[in-house]
């Protein structure tokens, strides 16, 4: 144990960037390390005492595994971003572990399924719970060629329980938070099992877990999926509530390549994960938030900051889990500290990661918009002059925050005042007295004193990509 301790608080040292921190935090982050590789990596628990051969340090090595399945920067050290994931609560299903009931790819040698609820949970309804886990299979059935049909008695190929602590199946839950349940792979006996921990609360809606989107995960597994690196995926092993509860793409495509596709005649797709470097990336929004960039795509943000060469990509529900997934505008109001986000008619005003009482409000009695306006497609405020531009189809709008009305003789048409950029816009920011306006793909660096474009880019070339 010593040199195990040993070594990772000097990879924490090492990885913290100059963060102080106590001997007992050190420790703590230790003994988190070594469990969470324990539990999800493989390691195994006897690799306490690490060899001084630099070559045999499966500690180290386990962590790039962890880091490269997560999309971190792959350094064998647990930095502050590591921990944080490894704080986060999750599926008790390892992300890499051979399987334990059968080799290979196991799967349901029938499509025709029972399931069986063996006990529930008291902080639903019974019917409460019945709605999830049957909505749960239904997000499965619809993509696959599978059927489930709930049974009352005896056993059926999926039995489903809550439980504390160590229930008898060889992988004990541990309390409030972390380990939220786990299912195992097809097989006989305890295969296609599902297993939820009594110790957290569960619910129907955003508050900490809800059931219907950890047992449509869980179900996943006993199917035969395994964990997805893709966090869109309802098979990331991470809990992200982000409202909607759906199958990404790459969901539909690992169920369909066990059991083939639905039966229906019109095939079903699913949402696809943004690629923060595909060169084909649009966006629906993008803003800047207390001196980062910030941009909209979908159910997704993806945050730019010059400190860290890495783009953060994550739900917006992440940071604002009231606010509505494909949002269509924002812009910052600098002098109130707030960012405004629209979608439709309506919009939100959020300080940091809270949204202010009294919203959604609406456009119309806003901001002055007239009712043929049904939704805003782009905007940005100029801190210099107190003026926000909304720009809506062919048209731009210019809005004084002070006086908190309309300028008069707009609308003006896009193109005539900003030249070059076309007749639609998609997202705008301004960074560095410079506007820069996206349509589809390209984007543009335009400057609003002499009206002309300067640069021409790639749309996602805040990204610090080595090819576009």
């Amino acid at each position: 144990m010593p040199g195990f301790a040993l070594l990772l608080l000097l990879l924490l040292g090492a990885g913290r960037r100059g963060l102080l921190a106590s001997p007992e935090t050190h420790q703590q982050d230790v003994e988190v390390v070594q469990k969470y590789l324990e539990n999800y990596y493989n390691l195994k628990n006897k690799v306490r005492q690490v060899e001084k051969r630099r070559d045999n340090a499966p500690v180290v090595e386990k962590l790039k595994q962890m880091q490269e399945f997560f999309g971190l920067k792959v350094t064998g050290k647990p930095d502050a971003e590591t921990l944080k994931v490894m704080s986060q609560p999750r599926c008790g299903v390892p992300d890499v572990a051979q399987f334990v009931l059968t080799q290979g790819n196991p799967r349901w040698e029938k499509t025709d399924l029972t399931y069986r609820i063996e006990n529930y949970t008291p902080d639903l309804s019974k019917a409460d719970v019945d709605h999830a886990i049957e909505k749960a299979f239904q997000l499965w059935s619809n993509v696959s060629p599978l059927t489930f049909t709930k049974v009352f008695e005896g056993q059926a190929d999926i039995m489903i329980s809550f439980a504390r602590g160590d229930h008898r199946d060889n992988s004990p839950f541990d309390g409030s938070g972390g380990n939220l349940a786990h299912a195992f792979q097809p097989g006989p006996g305890i295969g296609g099992d599902a297993h939820f921990d009594e110790d957290e609360r569960w619910t129907n809606d955003f508050r900490d877990y809800n059931l219907y989107r950890v047992a449509a995960h869980e179900l996943g597994h006993s199917l035969g999926l395994s964990h997805s690196t893709d966090i869109g995926a309802l098979m990331y092993p991470n809990y992200i509530y982000s409202g909607d509860v759906q199958l990404a793409q790459d969901d539909i495509d690992g169920i369909q390549a066990i059991y083939g596709p639905s039966k229906t005649s019109n095939q079903p797709v699913g949402p696809q994960t943004p690629k923060v470097c595909d060169s084909k990336l649009t966006f629906d929004a993008i803003t800047t938030i207390r001196g980062e960039l910030m941009f909209f795509r979908d159910r997704f943000y993806m945050r730019a900051n010059s400190f860290y060469p890495e783009v953060e990509l994550n739900f917006i529900s992440v940071f604002w889990p009231s606010l509505p997934n494909g949002l269509e505008a924002a812009y910052e109001f600098a002098d109130r500290d707030e960012v405004r986000f629209f979608k439709g008619s309506k919009f939100w005003a959020v300080q940091g990661q809270d949204v202010l009482r009294g919203y959604p409000k609406d456009i119309y009695s806003s901001f002055g918009f007239p009712r043929t306006v049904r939704n805003i497609d782009a905007a940005v405020s100029d801190e210099d002059t107190g003026k926000t531009y909304f720009f809506v189809a062919n048209k731009y709008w210019r809005y004084d925050e002070y006086k908190r009305s309309m300028d008069k003789g707009y609308p003006k048409m896009i193109a005539h005042d900003f030249p070059g950029i076309g007749n639609k816009v998609d997202a705008v920011f301004k960074k560095d007295e410079f506007f820069y306006f996206f349509h589809g793909t390209r984007q543009y660096k335009f400057d609003p004193k002499t009206k002309r474009i300067l640069t021409l880019l790639k749309a996602n070339s805040w990204f610090n990509c080595r090819k576009n």
